[in-house]
C-alpha cells in the first residue's frame, strides 16, 4: 500500500472510497462541495495527516480527519483506516419531515393554496 506524506484531495477523497471514481471527485470539488479544513478546495489542494474534509452530496454531509494519506485506490477495510469518520448521524427517510410536495401536473398553486401552504409551514 502506498504511503505519502501528501495527496491531491480529489486523488485521496477516490483513493479512500469517498467518491466512486476520480473524475467525481475532481468534479465535486470544482462544484465547491468539497472543504479542506473549512475553505473550498480545489482538486491539486494537498491534504495532510490532521486535516478535516467535509464532503457534500445528495442530502448527507461527511466529515473526515485525514489519519493516513494514500494516492493509489484501497479496499474497504483499508480505506477506514485512513480517516476518522465525524459524521453527524443519517437521518432514516420514515424520520424526516415531510413538507407536502405537490402531485405532478398540478400546476402552480392558487393564492387560497399558497396560503394554506404558509399556514402549514407555520410562515
Amino acid at each position: 500500500m502506498p504511503e505519502v506524506t501528501r495527496a491531491r484531495v480529489d486523488a485521496w477523497t477516490w483513493a479512500v472510497r469517498l467518491f466512486p471514481t476520480r473524475s467525481a471527485a475532481g468534479a465535486a470539488c470544482k462544484a465547491g462541495h468539497v472543504r479542506v479544513n473549512g475553505d473550498r478546495a480545489k482538486p491539486a489542494t494537498m491534504v495532510v495527516p490532521g486535516d478535516e474534509i467535509v464532503v457534500r452530496g445528495g442530502e448527507r454531509e461527511r466529515i473526515v480527519i485525514v489519519q493516513r494519506t494514500v494516492v493509489k485506490r484501497v479496499g474497504a477495510p483499508v480505506a477506514v483506516t485512513c480517516y476518522l469518520d465525524r459524521s453527524p448521524a443519517v437521518v432514516p427517510k420514515e424520520q424526516k419531515v415531510v413538507m407536502g410536495e405537490r402531485d405532478r401536473g398540478a400546476g402552480r398553486p392558487t393564492k387560497r393554496d399558497r396560503r394554506l401552504i404558509e399556514r402549514l409551514r407555520g410562515h
